[in-house]
């Protein structure tokens, strides 16, 4: 994996951030984006002091803000020995330099901040890759003369042709290092699709849903397992696979990396072996912060990233509202006209509007608290025992095949 972290982990940085309010995203839907880079600003290990946002058609070609907010920001981060500036966009090659430029700090994306929380969160070998993979896809466009390293990394004798120049070596080089990754993701591809077929016919449940959800927490509460969990974006990137029983009814759980708003397709396809579990599950287990604020749009996301991505929009889904124990709304004043809002609607009418919409294919659990736990349970019995019947419509070993297993919930 590429050796220096863009973000220093010794120490949090002090960073400001940068977003646009436009035609396309107004300047509520700009602060709320801020929100987020601002999470994933302290994942990554930096600390946000201030952010900057100016209403524009379109984002300026040359330094994706205009002249005059770019000189308040230059102020700013020489006033305040700011180390570092994040936009809420990508930026070109030509934007970045031109920025960089001007401010005389380091300047990151949102995509290259991604990549950095990937890298830090990556633990096996697969998803070091992954990782790896999507960030030289990422890089390979935006190289300047400050890749000479690299070429240390392959030998300089007999490597350069004639006239051929520092910053052409240095693209074949990553070039190279792309597609040995790939063949490496290829060969991964199959050792996994090996495994997956030696489960055999058992129904296999995927959860899925926005990064920071609590997947993960639902997954150790589910099977009894010890998966990775913390109040962070990206706290799972390697996909786990459990056994679980309920009522001696065997499946697969999975848990997979989560999803997120603005995420490049390039980084979502480098982590292709992990969504083959997305793609090969019989049931999806969407899993929904109902305490967020923008909980409707998180949903929309993974649903189109469920169509374009996963090609597995269409398949059986139960929507598992989590943390219902953080949920909050002020009562509507009676006097008050207006339509209501989420914030102005209880948790018994939001249960009530969700249920006739999902056609009672919905559930609301606390994961943390432990709360209704046993609703999503029947709900996932009754899924899973439906596909099994129809693969083994005349056995029922299976149903006690597996009654002495630790993962019996």
């Amino acid at each position: 994996m590429i050796e220096d972290n863009i973000i220093n982990k010794e120490a949090n940085e002090r960073t400001v951030l940068v977003g646009l309010a436009t035609k396309a995203q107004n300047e509520i839907k700009a602060n709320e984006y801020l929100d987020e880079l601002a999470f994933l600003a302290r994942t990554a290990g930096a600390e946000p002091e201030k952010r900057f946002v100016q209403k524009m058609d379109y984002p300026n070609p040359r330094t994706y803000v205009g002249t005059g907010k770019l000189e308040e920001i230059r102020q700013y981060v020489e006033d305040n020995e700011i180390g570092l500036v994040i936009f809420d966009d990508d930026l070109s090659p030509k934007q970045v330099a031109n920025i960089e430029r001007e401010l005389k700090v380091k300047i990151l994306d949102r995509t290259s901040l991604i990549l950095d929380i990937f890298a830090k969160r990556a633990q096996t070998a697969t998803a070091r890759t992954q990782v790896e993979l999507a960030q030289y896809q990422y890089l390979l466009p935006r190289l300047t003369r400050m890749w000479t390293h690299l070429e240390r990394q392959r030998g300089g004798i007999g490597m350069r042709g004639p006239g051929e120049t520092q910053i052409e070596t240095d693209r074949r080089i990553i070039l190279d290092k792309i597609s040995r990754l790939k063949d490496e993701l290829k060969r991964i591809d199959s050792q996994k699709s090996i495994q997956r077929k030696n489960r055999g016919k058992l129904t296999r449940v995927a959860l899925v849903g926005y990064t920071n959800v609590g997947k993960s927490t639902l997954m150790n509460l589910l099977s009894k397992s010890d998966v990775f969990a913390e109040n962070k974006l990206f706290a799972t990137l390697d996909t786990t696979v459990r056994k679980v029983i309920i009522d001696n009814l065997p499946f697969l759980l999975s848990d997979t990396v989560g999803f997120i708003r603005k995420l490049p397709t390039h980084l979502v396809d480098s982590f292709k072996s992990t969504l083959d579990e997305v793609r090969e599950a019989d049931v999806l287990v969407h899993v929904v912060d109902v305490s967020h604020p923008q909980f409707e749009e998180q949903i929309d996301v993974v649903n189109k990233t469920l169509a374009d991505v996963c090609g597995a929009a269409e398949k059986p889904m139960i929507l598992v509202f989590n943390k219902i124990d953080a949920f909050s709304y002020t009562p509507k004043d009676p006097d008050d006209l207006t339509p209501k809002k989420r914030e102005n609607i209880s948790l018994d009418e939001f249960k009530q509007t969700w249920m006739s919409k999902m056609n009672n294919n919905c559930v609301f659990i606390s994961a943390k608290e432990k709360t209704n736990i046993d609703a999503l349970k029947e709900m996932l019995y009754e899924k899973a025992k439906e596909i099994h019947t129809e693969r083994f419509p005349y056995n029922d070993f299976l149903f006690q095949k597996y009654d002495d297993l630790d993962t019996t919930i």
